[in-house]
């Protein structure tokens, strides 16, 4: 292969300048060489390691450019950053790394391209291209990295057992690499991550989190969290999902392993959305069962109200791991607390009504809270199959023709509370509440059209009934 192809961006070539100029050698290291060979499209980060100082040249760099882009210094790393049209450079000096049990965070001194190479932590992200000018586009790859590229192979370039005790991160990255590039971990690197995983707990939950994402982002999730769960890191992470493993049975009635349900909701939904906290949705849906499981004589086992309770957990869950207690995990939680809505409703004949308060619930989560339910169907009997396939079908048409009707999607009412006062001369009271609460169903029952004039009839007619005179 012909490796300068991969340096065709100008920007190289002002490294390689800068570099001369300041009498270091440099590289470009991992992550974007690895895509390269891959052939996974324009990588956005760029990673150059310095023999010598990696700050010192990313400012030469800086000067180098015609648009002289500001340089990040982060001192505390020895690292700098700067931006380059839609590219992210990172530059670093080659360094040595030692660790101490408590912390993933290494003792660090300079070192040569080789001590670098040995830090890093997968075979496929130690390749790197010479910049020198003398050996331009030149591919150094002390371990293998291109023979474990071909066989599709996640290796350490050293021990696994030390690599993965030093920076516990690495067993997530592993796990992330195997699922993104659908590669298999090598075994003794799937033993020392077993081994290792109690040591996850040193890692911050904002670091997971970050790994979990890109796990969830990849093609098939089911990969990463198989191995999360293999190696004992998933119960560490999120017992939530391991609960839901196993299939108890009494007088012989058994139901699902909803853990590897789980999964396939996930793989499903993963084929229709790229949204990822529709995909968490997918994840957390059935965590509710776990602690609602119960078994009773005559209709076997039940799970009431696993969607209620999972909604809680949902919160508690993104607490724990501090994610984002925002609109996203308001979506998260909603999409569980509604899960099984759209599924009861493909089962039973499709009323207006019913249909009505679906989308007044959902609002503008409907769309999402469908491509949910329709990832659910994880039936493997192709009647049934068709059956909810074809029943989601009809109640995707009547939501299209609820909404051109009646326009419940973020319904607001046709009357105001500020008109209910005027109209009866009250102050603020229990009474506004139940007339807007009788137009609402009414408009959601179909038995008003929601529109402001029958709306306005039946505000005069509830205020008469609850006593109410008009102003006028």
């Amino acid at each position: 292969m012909n490796y300068k192809k991969a340096l065709q961006n100008k920007i190289f070539k002002i490294i390689s300048q800068s570099a001369s100029e300041l009498g270091v050698e440099s590289y470009v290291i991992g992550g974007f060489v690895r895509d390269f060979i891959l052939n996974r499209g324009n990588a956005k980060d760029i990673d150059v390691v310095a023999i010598g100082d990696g700050i010192k040249l990313a400012q030469q760099v800086a000067k180098n450019l015609s648009n002289k882009p500001k340089v990040q210094v982060f001192k505390t790393y020895g690292t700098a950053m700067l931006r380059n049209e839609d590219v992210e450079i990172e530059f670093v000096g080659a360094r040595k790394e030692s660790y101490n049990e408590n912390s993933r965070n290494p003792a660090v001194e300079n070192g040569t391209l080789e001590d670098d190479q040995n830090r890093r932590d997968f075979t496929i992200n130690a390749l790197a291209l010479n910049l020198s000018e003398n050996n331009f586009g030149e591919l150094l790859d002390p371990f293998n990295g291109i023979k474990d590229l071909e066989n599709k192979i996640i290796r350490t370039p050293l021990n696994p057992d030390i690599t993965y005790s030093d920076d516990p991160l690495r067993m997530m990255r592993a796990i992330r690499f195997a699922s993104q590039l659908n590669f298999t971990i090598e075994d003794k690197s799937l033993k020392a991550i077993s081994k290792n995983s109690h040591r996850i707990k040193i890692i911050t939950k904002e670091r997971i989190v970050t790994e979990l994402n890109k796990i969830l982002e990849s093609e098939k999730p089911s990969i990463g969290f198989l191995l999360l769960e293999q190696t004992g890191l998933l119960q560490h992470i999120l017992p939530e999902l391991t609960a839901l493993k196993g299939i108890d049975e009494v007088e012989g009635q058994r139901h699902k392993d909803n853990f590897y349900h789980t999964l396939e909701v996930v793989d499903n939904i993963s084929k229709n959305t790229n949204n990822l906290w529709l995909r968490w949705a997918a994840l957390l849906h059935d965590i509710g069962k776990a602690p609602t499981k119960k078994f009773n004589k005559k209709v076997g086992w039940t799970f009431h109200a696993h969607e209620f309770e999972g909604s809680k957990m949902v919160y508690q869950l993104f607490k724990r791991l501090r994610m984002p207690l925002n609109d996203k995990m308001k979506f998260v939680q909603k999409m569980v607390f509604m899960s099984s809505r759209p599924i009861v409703l493909s089962q039973d004949i499709v009323t207006d009504s019913a249909v009505r308060r679906l989308v007044f619930d959902a609002g503008d989560f409907v769309d999402d809270l469908m491509t949910l339910c329709e990832a659910d169907i994880t039936t493997k009997n192709p009647k049934k199959f068709n059956k909810y396939k074809n029943n989601f079908k009809i109640v995707r048409q009547k939501i299209v023709e609820v909404e051109e009707r009646d326009h419940i999607r973020n319904f607001q009412p046709p009357i105001s509370g500020e008109e209910i006062m005027k109209t009866f001369n009250l102050k603020p009271s229990r009474e506004i509440g139940l007339i807007k609460e009788t137009i609402k169903e009414a408009i959601l029952e179909g038995d008003i059209p929601n529109e402001y004039d029958a709306a306005y009839k039946l505000m005069l007619k509830e205020g008469e009934q609850l006593g109410l005179k008009t102003s006028d």
